[in-house]
């Protein structure tokens, strides 16, 4: 088994391969001057067993491209296989129709994958489950919710705790956790006017002197979390915890937390996130390398992968 870094997270690579007691595949990836990706192995990878890791996140198109030839590069070096490592799939959002004559680039992505060479794909809380069958290779999807729960019972004492779903698409996430930590459940209605902005409208469940902890795969701007915090605070909530799988934090998203009703936010590091956090302290990282190097693990050796969903 090898492990292969892409350069969107390095940070979480090493978490991977340190856990796994590995090191990382002496690889070298520069850009010509034209910014064309280059990739050089430097080390013999013939019948082995490679997982690529590499975040489809911003800048995704480089990022992407970077996959593929990486791919490429260890298909033609005669690996035995490639499993494509994903922690954030970008494209996600895109994955149906929305107006005529627009695309499903969610697809597309899924496509070029599975023609640069791909075997397999380990990803994490994709936006919409359907993607899984975007894809003709097998797809493990993992979910952060055991990581959440445990990091939610060791630092949340409250008793009187109920999970909100920010929007109708994400009540199953919310009381999938709901579940484990016996909160109660509530969600905010969101009309969305354009992308990238929201308008909270109501709030449905009863949050009154409750500590409320939104639950969502993805924050990008901002502007749903926060208009949600305001939402519930003015609801009468105590205390609004918000915990998110991948945080893109576009724009000025970090600042706004910081302005918002929000106590606390934690998200994961499948996105590499360093330099807009460095001295931010509404925003707390947790790792998912663990739950990662688990799978890895356990697809290295035929063994099951669905019981780290529990």
């Amino acid at each position: 088994m090898k492990i292969l870094s892409g350069t969107s997270n390095p940070k979480l690579s090493e978490e991977i391969s340190k856990f796994l007691k590995t090191k990382l595949t002496n690889v070298m990836i520069n850009r010509f001057a034209d910014n064309e990706v280059y990739v050089e192995i430097k080390e013999n990878m013939r019948g082995q067993d490679v997982f690529v890791v590499q975040s489809t996140c911003n800048p995704a198109n480089d990022n992407i491209i970077e996959l593929l030839v990486i791919i490429d590069s260890l298909r033609r070096a005669s690996v035995k296989s490639v499993t494509a490592v994903i922690p954030y799939y970008g494209y996600a959002r895109q994955d149906r129709k929305v107006a005529p004559r627009s695309p499903i680039s969610a697809k597309l992505i899924a496509n070029l994958i599975t023609n640069a060479g791909a075997n397999r794909v380990l990803t994490m809380d994709l936006h919409a489950n359907q993607i899984q069958g975007f894809f003709d290779i097998p797809v493990d999807n993992l979910f952060a919710a055991p990581v959440f729960v445990k990091h939610i019972k060791q630092n949340i004492k409250s008793k009187n705790v109920v999970c909100v779903a920010p929007d109708v698409g994400g009540v199953e996430r919310a009381r999938a956790i709901g579940k484990r930590i016996d909160a109660g459940l509530a969600i905010i209605d969101k009309r969305r006017e354009k992308p990238g902005q929201s308008e909270v409208m109501n709030v449905i469940g009863d949050v009154s002197g409750k500590t409320c902890i939104i639950i969502d795969d993805l924050i990008d701007s901002g502007g749903t979390i926060c208009n949600a915090a305001e939402a519930l605070t003015n609801q009468g909530a105590s205390e609004v915890y918000c915990y998110v799988v991948h945080g893109v934090l576009s724009g000025k998203a970090v600042e706004k937390i910081q302005k918002s009703k929000l106590k606390k936010m934690i998200i994961t590091n499948t996105i590499y996130n360093k330099q807009k956090l460095s001295s931010k302290n509404k925003i707390e990282v947790i790792s998912i390398a663990p739950l990662i190097g688990e799978a890895i693990n356990r697809i290295s050796k035929s063994t099951s992968v669905s019981s780290l969903f529990n």
